[in-house]
């Protein structure tokens, strides 16, 4: 592992910071294919996307997962912004790094992520066909879970309010000194509606993966650019690359993965269901994540070769 941190491309004036792992046997004199990992909506690189990018890094990959602008140890202010324009140009600005490296191959480019993550990492594959295969893991389109609710039980319109308050956010914002915030994931148990979302609290504010920079907010002036955004944005068209998408039977979030799979233009796509899992099983639980790598693994191998 080596903690590295470098000048984000689409802002100079912000810095990545990220974790790159070594596969058993690395040689820097040689050319290694590499997997981006992008983290949760409110997670940080430390939490399952480290987790993701470690085991990946021990089937012989060499792999990065990084911190967003504006959130966990990158540069950026507001603290905890969460434009989803700006999380999708990351994925692009984490290569552009990478391409600079001597030991990466940049036609051995790939990229996955976990929740939001995912749906970050999909709407980067449309624009930059540098990225040559994708994984996800408890895919999120955040845009379609702001406006249609965990389980796509809302109607758009419905979620028109929501752009309301946060223009009203940015107005309280510049006139305050404090940035209004909201809750990516319950922030105490009571708050939680059901219990997958219970375990999201969990995961993010307890002992079993809570992390000093994750915070589990947003900013509120963020629900602009979230409610208008689509992950799959023209999927249909140019979302060409293969594909490995990974789902719990149980997750409340599996329309989403279902979304992405029907949307793509790609001719080398799969899901793969791993039962009884809800959408926060496979961030963390040993037996789903273990069963998510073995999937995942070989598809970058045999589409990375």
């Amino acid at each position: 592992m080596r903690n590295i941190s470098f000048i984000n491309t689409n802002n100079p004036a912000i810095t990545l910071s990220a974790i790159m792992n070594f596969p058993e046997g690395f040689d820097e004199t040689k050319k290694w294919p590499v997997i981006v990992v992008s983290h949760p909506g409110g997670g940080v690189k430390e939490q399952t996307a480290g987790t993701y990018a470690q085991k990946l890094a021990k089937e012989g990959f060499v792999t990065i997962a990084f911190d967003r602008s504006y959130q966990g140890a990158s540069g950026g202010e507001p603290r905890q912004l969460e434009n989803p324009y700006i999380s999708t140009e990351d994925v692009s600005a984490v290569i552009d790094h990478l391409t600079t490296l001597s030991y990466i191959d940049p036609n051995r480019i790939g990229a996955m992520g976990i929740c939001a993550g995912a749906g970050y990492t999909a709407n980067a594959a449309i624009q930059d066909h540098r990225i040559k295969a994708i994984g996800t893991v408890s895919a999120v389109n955040i845009g379609s879970m702001f406006r249609n609710g965990w389980d796509n039980s809302v109607r758009s319109i419905d979620a028109l309010p929501l752009i309301e308050a946060g223009a009203n956010a940015r107005t309280t914002d510049a006139t305050g000194n404090n940035y209004v915030t909201m809750p990516l994931a319950p922030l105490t148990e009571k708050d939680a509606p059901n219990e997958e979302l219970r375990q999201a609290w969990e995961y993010y504010h307890t002992p079993r993966a809570e992390y000093k920079t994750a915070p589990g907010f947003a900013t509120l002036r963020s629900l602009n650019q979230i409610i208008t955004y689509d992950a799959y944005h023209m999927a249909e068209t140019y979302l060409t690359q293969p594909i490995q998408i990974v789902v719990g039977s149980d997750a409340g979030s599996k329309w989403m993965s279902d979304d992405l799979y029907n949307r793509a233009a790609s001719t080398d796509k799969s899901v793969h269901i791993i039962k009884g899992a809800s959408h926060m099983d496979l961030y963390d639980r040993e037996n789903f994540v273990t069963e998510a790598v073995s999937v995942l693994a070989p598809f970058f191998h045999a589409k990375l070769s």
